[in-house]
């Protein structure tokens, strides 16, 4: 068994389709990274990876949006093609697992929710909260909580 794990950003919006009947959620997830080449310029690369979310549970759908970072892990495929002009191509392809929403949008919003095939539940982000403290202005602020322990 092969397992692949990617934390990335939506290059855009999940497309939610039905095919034989099956429901999947189809979005691609962009990866890059950073390194230095031989003559000490910083360089980028990005991998784009198909995912293919096959689930009856579309519950998370509203929540992939462009521009949205997300953990998702599943057995990788890689899918060979030939391009228009005759030359050879080749797309990583992964069926997910699980998801989880890491981050919001670029322009603001919540992420931090859990979607595991696993499990088939989703579950929303913790909500925090903080008051201040009166430690004479250290600026560290613990959060509040209802437990007695």
């Amino acid at each position: 068994m092969i397992k692949l794990q990617v934390i990335g950003n939506l290059g855009k919006d999940c497309v939610t389709n039905n095919v034989n009947g099956k429901t999947v959620m189809n979005f691609t997830v962009a990866h890059t990274e950073r390194f230095r080449d031989a003559q000490g310029n910083q360089k980028d690369k990005t991998i784009w990876v198909d995912c293919a979310y096959w689930s009856d549970r579309t519950g998370i759908a509203p929540y992939l949006r462009k521009g949205t970072q997300v953990y998702v892990e599943g057995n990788p495929e890689i899918r060979t093609f030939t391009k228009q002009d005759g030359t050879y191509g080749a797309s990583l392809t992964l069926r997910v697992v699980s998801i989880q929403l890491l981050g919001g949008r670029p322009e603001g919003g919540t992420g931090g929710g859990d979607y595991s095939g696993g499990s088939n539940q989703y579950s929303a982000p913790a909500q925090r909260s903080s008051a201040p403290t009166s430690s004479g202005g250290s600026g560290f602020n613990e959060p509040v909580d209802d437990l007695p322990f």
